[in-house]
């Protein structure tokens, strides 16, 4: 009875604590100039991957007009290569960079969340086996990894999303592990450990909880590294395939007409260059505000 109370007394204080966490990072983030501005920036691109459909004149793949008219009119950014309206497609192309970066982070986050947790939590044999699998994985550019996973299994928007994954899990296993050995150390953990509290337990409940600050980082800072990987992938034709807009594929198209029409490699470069600094700035202003000894 004593343990069972004692149990929901601390779930109370680590509500509250989530809560008191929770208004601070965000009261951090408004305060700081870098931290409202990456917030605004990235606000405004899942604002319009949410709302497209509401806020283009036309789809993605319509050809209403002829090719290569000047940005103006009823073309705000101009037209591509074959008529279509690149502001249109452009706005929905945000829409494939987030379902990307959403999905390709989160299976990082899986894979190399769950290996980094084990094998902090375990040690010994387990440790030294996923830590020589990082290892290895660590020996390949995280680009050329990419682009073999791409390459063998063939160009998707879903091959490019479980590759940029799988090539970003080894990141998360070692920020996951280095925090968790620390965890690990401490009294509660122990006092877990002495009132019978099983291994998945302890692991959900009282290790996840207290290393949630670098995985968010890191969350927010690969999110970025993801766009731009997709953009890659789909320039050189292994990630999302015509006519599905993609940033990456408009630019790669685009690049072929830069003398006669600029602007069809011109805008979509731009976007995904506000893309990654709004999710860069928003990174290092949630580290900023997560880390102690970095607040001013």
């Amino acid at each position: 009875m004593a343990v069972a109370q004692t149990e929901t007394t601390g779930s109370t204080r680590t509500k509250r604590a989530d809560r008191g966490w929770l208004r601070e990072t965000a009261h951090h983030l408004v305060r700081h100039p870098i931290g409202a501005l990456g917030l605004s920036m990235v606000l405004f691109f899942v604002v319009a991957a949410l709302l497209a459909p509401l806020i283009t004149p036309y789809t993605p793949i319509a050809q209403p007009s002829r090719p290569f008219l000047e940005p103006g009119g009823s073309h705000w950014l101009g037209t591509d290569e074959v008529g279509r309206d690149l502001y249109s497609r452009i706005i929905y192309g945000s829409r494939v960079s987030l379902q990307v970066g959403v999905i390709s982070v989160g299976v990082a986050l899986l894979l190399g969340g769950s290996l980094g947790l084990l094998s902090g939590y375990y040690l010994g044999v387990v440790d030294a086996l996923v830590m020589r699998v990082v290892d290895v994985m660590f020996a390949f550019p995280s680009i050329i990894l990419i682009i073999a996973i791409s390459g063998v299994l063939g160009p998707s928007t879903t091959t490019a999303m479980l590759a940029i994954g799988i090539a970003y899990a080894p990141i998360f296993a070692r920020v996951v592990r280095g925090p968790t050995l620390a965890v690990m150390q401490l009294p509660y953990v122990e006092g877990a450990r002495a009132i019978g509290a099983g291994q998945l337990r302890i692991m959900l409940r009282y290790v996840l909880p207290n290393i949630a600050a670098p995985v968010i980082v890191q969350a927010t800072l690969s999110f970025s590294t993801a766009i731009l990987a997709e953009a890659t992938l789909s320039f050189l034709g292994l990630g999302t395939q015509p006519p599905e807009p993609s940033w990456g594929t408009m630019l790669g198209a685009g690049r072929r007409y830069l003398e006669l029409a600029p602007w069809v490699a011109i805008y979509p470069g731009l976007a995904i260059a506000f893309a990654v600094l709004g999710w860069n700035l928003l990174g290092d202003a949630l580290r900023d505000a997560l880390d102690p000894r970095l607040r001013s």
